[in-house]
């Protein structure tokens, strides 16, 4: 079987993240992760069950100093849980760095009870939609080419879909998007440092990028994204998946053909049959 290829180096990625713990902003730049965990406690909230062994697999476990787990595992390729030790599951904030999105899943739904509970968060497709445009744009326009800059993030309804690969019953999907505005383009950029978020892409360059490259981008996206009091827009979007390990007790889909009623009558309207072809 060919092997997919390499989407993250997962060693210079662990040096991003090492550095990012050490300076001075890595607090304040980890904000949407504080709302991406305030949002999750909210759902939890709203399900009737009561978890007593949760989970949590993370880069970032200092933000879950309240959060009752049993086990805080790192988001490596192999995540060290235990198979089916919890009834409580959270992947936060990494499966976009996964070189197989789909086998972490797998491994998260193994190490769940029968109806345990998945919740995974991570960045959605349109998230740094502006930085994308105009990185490649600068690039394009300085050097003549292009090369990977920022890790790809999946669409919403692609990213559901995970969830029904790995094994999952009852996969939903939605997502929280917010604007973010920063003083500068290097704010921007320093930001996404002090969070551990820049380049790690296997394919990356292996080299600084041009200044050049990175004045024109700045240039750039101050004429085509500033807000009217001068400051650069962001777009963060925050995609929440859920599922639940299978279970008997589970709401299971009728078999195909087996419906007692029909449609038109639900709807109060006329049956037409339909146009051959």
């Amino acid at each position: 079987m060919t092997q997919p290829p390499t989407l993250t180096d997962r060693k210079a990625l662990a040096r991003h993240r090492t550095r990012a713990r050490a300076l001075p902003g890595h607090d304040d730049a980890l904000f949407l992760h504080r709302l991406a965990l305030d949002d999750l406690q909210e759902r939890l909230n709203e399900v009737n069950k009561r978890f007593t062994s949760a989970a949590v697999v993370t880069a970032y476990p200092q933000i879950f100093a309240d959060f009752p787990t049993s086990a805080m595992v790192p988001d490596d390729d192999l995540i060290a849980l235990e198979p089916g030790a919890h009834d409580l599951v959270v992947h936060f904030m990494a499966l976009h760095w996964a070189n197989d999105p789909v086998g972490q899943l797998v491994q998260c739904r193994r190490a769940l009870q029968p109806d345990g509970l998945c919740l995974v968060v991570l960045p959605g497709g349109r998230s740094l939609q502006e930085l994308r445009a105009c990185l490649a744009e600068a690039e394009a326009a300085v050097t003549g080419g292009l090369s990977p800059r920022v890790v790809p993030m999946g669409e919403i309804r692609d990213l559901g879909g995970l969830m029904q690969r790995a094994g999952f019953a009852l996969p939903v999907a939605d997502s929280l998007v917010q604007t973010v505005e920063y003083r500068s383009f290097p704010a921007l950029l320093s930001d996404l440092r002090a969070a551990g978020e820049t380049n790690a892409l296997a394919a990356r360059l292996r080299r600084f990028t041009r200044r050049a490259v990175l004045a024109k981008a700045a240039d750039i996206y101050s004429d085509s994204y500033s807000t009217p009091e001068g400051r650069l827009a962001a777009t963060a979007e925050l995609v929440v998946l859920t599922g639940w390990a299978p279970h008997e007790s589970q709401q299971q889909p009728l078999r195909p053909g087996s419906a007692r009623s029909r449609l038109a009558d639900a709807l109060g309207v006329p049956e037409k049959p339909l146009k051959d072809g």
